[in-house]
């Protein structure tokens, strides 16, 4: 099992998060620290697609960065946003604060 981060208790409902979308696979929710007017992690919601960081991507999680890549593209289509950042940061010296894989979206447009 591995260590519970605050994501995973995002996901369990234990904590409330401003969800801005769901799907069967991701998660997406307005960072509670943004840097941007519309800054938001996305998380990927099966715990067969849990890994702590991008160091740590193996076989088996390997697809996981591009899912969440492609589920940010499709949001940033489908609510009309034409610029934006994608970030993964990777460990405490990459300034990753939680090990739960996540992207941050950042954009000046807001939703």
């Amino acid at each position: 099992m591995p260590e519970e981060t605050i994501f995973h208790k995002i996901l369990a409902g234990e904590i409330p998060a401003d969800v801005v979308y769901e799907d069967e696979d991701v998660f997406i929710f307005k960072d509670i620290n943004p840097k941007a007017p519309t800054h938001l992690l996305l998380i990927a919601k099966k715990e067969a697609d849990f890994v702590p960081s991008i160091a740590d991507l193996n076989d088996a999680t390997n697809h996981v960065p591009a899912m969440l890549i492609s589920k940010a593209q499709a949001f940033a289509k489908d609510q009309g946003i034409d610029g934006y950042k994608l970030t993964f940061h990777v460990g405490k010296g990459g300034g990753q604060e939680v090990f739960y894989l996540h992207l941050h979206f950042l954009s000046q447009q807001t939703i």
